[in-house]
């Protein structure tokens, strides 16, 4: 069984990754649902999210998943906030009981070179660590994270979402972050980093 990694983040939160090797057959043994998505890849990577949070809580209410004016989706009867990310042949979701949640998964590319001035700010590229494709890659799952969490859409993630600082130990750690819609809101993020992917995860606002 392909669950790549699981953790629970507290009493009320937790996230799975799952490395997609199955076919469909697979995942609609284990949860039942209307094919809606005509593109194969994309159809695996939806199973394996949906999948992912009956995982995580047997009892969650699928038939209940609906999808925001933001495409951002959640349960009608607001009975658990969640997040689901997906890239390549992986997929991520994460449970709060509480309070909103937003995950990202990513491969680690160069192609991230490419858009970093679209998405960091100058103050950003001049943190030390953002000299590698790795904590490129990182950023921008981290901004990610934070527009999930906030689900409203209409987010520019090089000035609504402010990086201040990355701490990172044994290849995990914590982000520092702003965000600045509406009213300014401090954020943890934090993140695991794999050989060639990185999750990172935001379920709260907090002071720093």
């Amino acid at each position: 069984m392909p669950l790549f990694y699981q953790h629970n983040i507290n009493e009320t939160s937790q996230l799975a990754v799952w490395h997609i090797t199955e076919n469909e057959d697979f995942f609609l043994q284990k949860i039942h649902l209307q094919k809606k998505i005509h593109h194969p890849h994309k159809w695996l990577q939806h199973l394996a999210g949906r999948y992912l949070l009956q995982l995580l809580h047997p009892e969650f209410p699928l038939h209940l998943i609906a999808i925001a004016e933001s495409n951002k989706p959640l349960l009608t009867d607001s009975s658990w906030h969640f997040s689901i990310s997906h890239c390549g042949d992986f997929a991520a979701a994460i449970l709060n009981k509480n309070s909103s949640a937003g995950i990202d998964v990513e491969l680690i590319s160069p192609k991230v070179e490419l858009i970093k001035n679209k998405f960091l700010t100058p103050q950003e590229l001049r943190l030390p660590v953002t000299v590698s494709n790795t904590f490129l890659t990182l950023m921008w799952s981290c901004k990610e994270a934070v527009y999930k969490w906030y689900g409203k859409g209409a987010v520019d993630f090089k000035n609504h979402i402010i990086i201040k600082n990355i701490l990172v130990k044994n290849n995990a750690g914590v982000v520092d972050c702003i965000f600045i819609k509406e009213a300014e809101k401090k954020l943890e993020i934090y993140f695991q980093l794999f050989e060639k992917l990185c999750l990172a995860w935001v379920t709260a606002y907090n002071n720093f």
